[in-house]
């Protein structure tokens, strides 16, 4: 069984509230104020060994991430499948909301995506196996934990994913630059939302194989938003059009 090491209070704080094995938690030596004393009490609730270290074995552990005190090992992050993210959509009686990041490399910004993602109702990000960011520590500090409530499917081709997606009934929408105005685009119904590359954007044959690209105006001197707030912008337009 593979483990993995989550950092932080929040973070620590969702994995308790999950159904996830938890190995150990390491907690810093002291005097403990705040949430930590609620993840404690929690912890041993669930008769989770607990061990007290100092401030270097949790920086340590945490790989440059803030760690506030707290440190958990558990079981690895577990991946899903396609269908498992458009059953989640069946279950709870709603059109499939699907984000691709086609190469999103920089785990904050994956972790960024998700957090937004599940606070909008997303069923599921898809990710590919190659050359993208994974689900690690990293994304659980910059999801807040939120990476625990929402479903991730790492897929061997986008493209093929898109083919499929489509046969089920879902649009796709690609974010790129040369596309229309996203609030001029109507955006409801079966959506699988498309977010690229921090730098090179969509890759060719993904942009083909989208049904429609949209674009968020640049108005300033800078020419590009961030990935991650990009998709918070599309993403709530999509919430806005089917829910609001």
């Amino acid at each position: 069984m593979d483990f993995q090491y989550v950092v932080g209070r929040n973070p620590v704080l969702e994995i308790l509230k999950a159904d996830r094995e938890i190995e150990k938690l390491y907690v810093l030596n002291g005097d403990l104020q705040g949430s930590i004393n609620k993840i404690i009490g929690i912890a041993r609730d669930r008769n989770i060994i607990i061990q007290q270290v100092d401030k270097n074995k949790l920086d340590s552990l945490s790989e440059g991430n803030a760690h506030q005190g707290v440190v958990a090992l558990v079981t690895s992050y577990g991946y899903v499948d396609l269908d498992d993210i458009l059953n989640k959509a069946k279950e709870k009686e709603q059109q499939p909301f699907i984000v691709i990041l086609d190469g999103i490399e920089d785990p904050h910004n994956l972790g960024s995506i998700i957090r937004t993602a599940e606070c909008a109702g997303v069923h599921g990000i898809i990710i590919p196996k190659r050359r993208s960011a994974v689900v690690n520590q990293t994304v659980y500090k910059s999801s807040a934990g939120a990476v625990e409530h929402m479903l991730v499917a790492k897929v061997n081709n986008i493209v093929n994913t898109i083919e499929e997606l489509k046969q089920k009934g879902l649009w796709i929408y690609g974010a790129d630059m040369t596309g229309n105005d996203y609030y001029k685009t109507s955006l409801d119904g079966g959506v699988a939302l498309v977010i690229g590359n921090e730098g090179k954007g969509i890759s060719r044959l993904v942009k083909e194989k989208c049904d429609v690209l949209v674009k968020i105006p640049m108005l300033g001197k800078v020419s590009s938003l961030n990935a991650s707030n990009a998709a918070s912008i599309l993403i709530y337009e999509v919430v806005r059009q089917n829910y609001g």
